[in-house]
């Protein structure tokens, strides 16, 4: 009963933090200290400047990357093109509506790695677990924008050029694949850089997590989630049940324990990502839904997250 007692406060020390950060975010906007303004701007200068510096500051200071990493990138790169196209035939399946179902794939399959996900192993693993992730994290941006747009695009539109031309250039400008491109050169050339540079990066750096989940807990709206309740529950139980049980069962055949499952389990189990909802509504699919999505698995990612770490931690495999 005590070890039973230990690994769940153990889980509790991971995702207890950023539960209290998401309630304190929702709080704040009842007590109206932070708006929508706020919140947008918060966003943004998280998207584009502090998370950036997170993970390249995190990347160059690293002394785990080497090119064992690369089998953790192509392990991510295939095991989530293999569940979006499970996700895929099987939703169509279940799904009639076809004109919902391109955003019901993308809240299963499009985790918010680059928040909720870097805050996980980030408070299981410190800075050289955030580092290693940093990398899992470039693989899937790139992926998820491709199949974001593959799976919202209509079926008369698919050879739209115009789309994919679009996904290219938000790939390519895209803050967060900048930085870590960046981190890798200045590792891999050792370059070094003035300290008073790293310092001020790191100002920045530290500023990520608690910013980041502020806005995302003042972006909750649960009194939406009465709407579109069947595709709500068959997207968010892919997206919090069957990614990271599918995924992590994978990783953990293909040989990965500790650190790299960790990894791949809180990176599977992380909520839908924000940018289903910009995605969803920039290719005229149901914005609504994908908002509504995100407030359910981003509350529920909490508890499927903690009882995950239980499970795995009591077999000691992460």
């Amino acid at each position: 009963m005590s070890g039973i007692i230990e690994q769940f406060l153990f889980s509790a020390s991971i995702t207890g933090p950023i539960c209290l950060m998401l309630l304190l975010g929702v709080l704040l906007r009842r007590l109206q200290i932070i708006n929508d303004s706020f919140i947008d701007i918060a966003s943004k200068l998280v998207f584009k400047v502090t998370l950036p510096a997170l993970l390249f500051l995190s990347i160059i200071r690293s002394e785990s990357i080497s090119d064992n990493s690369l089998s953790l990138v192509s392990f991510a790169v295939i095991a989530n093109i293999a569940f979006f196209l499970f996700s895929t035939l099987t939703v169509n399946s279940l799904m009639k509506e076809s004109s919902q179902n391109g955003v019901i794939i993308q809240g299963a399959f499009r985790s918010n790695t680059g928040i909720i996900g870097l805050a996980y192993v980030a408070n299981a693993y410190g800075n050289e677990g955030v580092a290693l992730a940093a990398i899992y994290v470039a693989a899937v941006t790139v992926l998820y924008n491709i199949l974001a747009v593959i799976t919202l695009s209509p079926k008369s539109q698919t050879n739209d050029t115009h789309a994919y031309k679009v996904m290219l250039i938000s790939i390519l400008k895209n803050p967060l694949i900048i930085a870590i491109l960046l981190a890798f050169m200045v590792h891999e050339l050792s370059i070094s850089l003035p300290q008073m540079i790293l310092h001020t990066g790191q100002y920045f750096a530290n500023m990520t997590l608690p910013l980041a989940l502020l806005c995302t807990g003042g972006s909750l709206n649960i009194s939406e989630l009465r709407h579109d309740k069947a595709a709500n529950i068959i997207s968010s139980s892919y997206k919090l049940i069957l990614c990271p049980l599918l995924l992590t069962l994978a990783g953990y055949w293909m040989g990965f324990q500790g650190l790299e499952l960790g990894i791949i389990f809180f990176m599977s189990s992380a909520p839908a990502a924000a940018a289903s909802y910009v995605m969803a509504r920039a290719m005229g699919g149901n914005a609504t839904l994908a908002a509504n999505i995100i407030a359910l698995t981003t509350v529920g990612s909490i508890l499927t997250c903690t009882l995950g770490i239980v499970i795995l931690s009591s077999f000691q495999l992460m």
